[in-house]
């Protein structure tokens, strides 16, 4: 039976979820904290051993904890408490730009506050140049967490990978190369040729794959598990690359 206490007419929540010495269930801890921003006093119940959890789903004909109970009604999981008080849950499966708008706006941050401490200036030639250099980086970074998923959805559009697929595992380390180096103004016949070739290729491919032959794709830019759509967002990224090695190669009289 699931019971609560009620002093003095509060609201009251009956909260389950598993506190063992190896694993604090993260949802209950959300649950919990979301519980007690919403003004619940709460009964909160510790199953501290594999046994007693399993006596307890057994016992409520559930799968999972944490099982909060409002009103002696078993409202569910965390995701299940979230619906109950109206908020959004996001589908793990829904394409998002979200990683790609975080990582340009830490990105121009970094170039802001980096070009001010070296210039004294907080726009400048040298905020745009930072500004690409520490996108490749970043992008890069992704990439490299994982080479081998970022290859295989990599595979899926790119035209040059379809036809030597090395070339899908030599991308990630190009183009963090061509970033280093721009970063810190070194052998530029190295970087501006390495950006605007896996730039121009990049572009091209995206173009094709997007607008012409109007696929359905998950964009490789941020990694082989993101779920960014292959769109313009996907070719920003090959566009500043070949932007940044023509400005770079006009700059230096080439």
């Amino acid at each position: 039976m699931i019971e609560g206490n009620n002093p003095g007419g509060s609201k009251t929540a009956v909260l389950y979820r598993m506190v063992m010495p190896e694993h604090t269930c993260p949802y209950g801890l959300k649950s919990k904290d979301l519980l007690k921003r919403r003004g619940f006093v709460i009964d909160d119940h510790q199953l501290i051993t594999r046994a007693e959890t399993d006596a307890f789903m057994a016992e409520h004909g559930v799968k999972t904890t944490p099982q909060t109970f409002i009103d002696k009604q078993r409202v569910g999981g965390y995701d299940d408490l979230r619906r109950h008080f109206g908020f959004q849950v996001k589908d793990p499966d829904a394409t998002s730009y979200q990683p790609i708008i975080a990582l340009f706006s830490m990105t121009a941050l970094m170039a802001t506050l980096a070009a001010h401490l070296a210039t004294g200036a907080w726009l400048s030639v040298r905020t745009g140049e930072w500004f690409v250099a520490f996108s490749m980086c970043a992008l890069a970074l992704l990439k490299l967490q994982d080479v081998e998923k970022f290859s295989t959805m990599f595979l899926n559009y790119d035209l040059l990978a379809k036809r030597w697929v090395r070339y899908s595992y030599i991308y990630p380390f190009a183009e963090a190369l061509a970033g280093l180096l721009m970063l810190g103004g070194l052998l530029n016949w190295v970087s501006i040729p390495v950006a605007f070739f896996i730039g121009g290729i990049g572009a091209v491919s995206v173009i094709k794959a997007v607008y012409i032959d109007k696929r359905e794709l998950k964009c490789a830019c941020v990694g082989g598990s993101s779920r960014v759509p292959l769109s313009f967002v996907s070719l920003t990224e090959n566009v500043m690359m070949v932007a940044m090695a023509i400005w770079m190669a006009a700059r230096h009289g080439w």
